[in-house]
């Protein structure tokens, strides 16, 4: 997965909320609204190892 497919995944998650990733970082295998919820989420998905994400409040535009 590229970072740009990555970050579209990242997008199309609930805002505001923790995202378990594959240990491959591949894909989203639970969304949970604290970090306790994904990781039981993502066991229970058969991913003990994942790749934890914060989702913002709020995604802003960056000017570089």
């Amino acid at each position: 997965m590229s970072t740009d497919e990555r970050f579209e995944a990242l997008k199309s998650a609930p805002l505001d909320s923790c995202v378990a990733f594959s240990e491959d970082e591949t894909k989203i295998v639970a969304v949970g609204a604290t970090y306790d919820e994904a990781v039981k989420k993502s066991e229970s998905a058969g991913v003990s190892d994942p790749v934890l994400v914060k989702t913002p409040k709020a995604w802003y535009p960056v000017a570089v």
